[in-house]
């Protein structure tokens, strides 16, 4: 049976893969732009470590999802509102999207990879 956590994981990840399927069809071009290689980079490197650390604390998939694509989305934001700061830059949107989709992408993949619940095993090595 599934409990109440794992039906809004359920809902969330089918809500995100929704929105990211549609966002993908709509900007197809989006990550042929090197810039926005890097920023999808970035969204993935970060995202994929707030996905292991919240992991490792909390042993919880749903909460290291949307830990990973939250960390993203700020990084992304960061970013950007530290580039519009600069003369002639703004902020721009599809570098946050770029940024976000890194995020999402890498919580789907561990989410989907990861073995469920806390293990002795470290996801991240330091």
């Amino acid at each position: 049976m599934i409990d109440y956590a794992h039906r809004i994981h359920l809902l969330c990840l089918t809500l995100f893969f929704t929105l990211f399927l549609c966002l993908t069809s709509a900007s197809a071009q989006l990550l042929k732009e090197k810039d926005k290689q890097l920023h999808f980079y970035a969204g993935t490197v970060f995202g994929g470590l707030a996905y292991g650390y919240i992991f490792e604390k909390t042993g919880s998939k749903p909460k290291a999802f949307l830990g990973a694509i939250t960390t993203a989305f700020i990084v992304g934001v960061l970013k950007e509102t530290s580039d519009s700061r600069q003369y002639g830059n703004r902020f721009d949107k599809r570098d946050l999207l770029a940024t976000s989709y890194g995020g999402l992408s890498i919580g789907i993949t561990l989410d989907i990879f990861l073995p469920k619940g806390k293990n002795n095993k470290r996801l991240i090595q330091f």
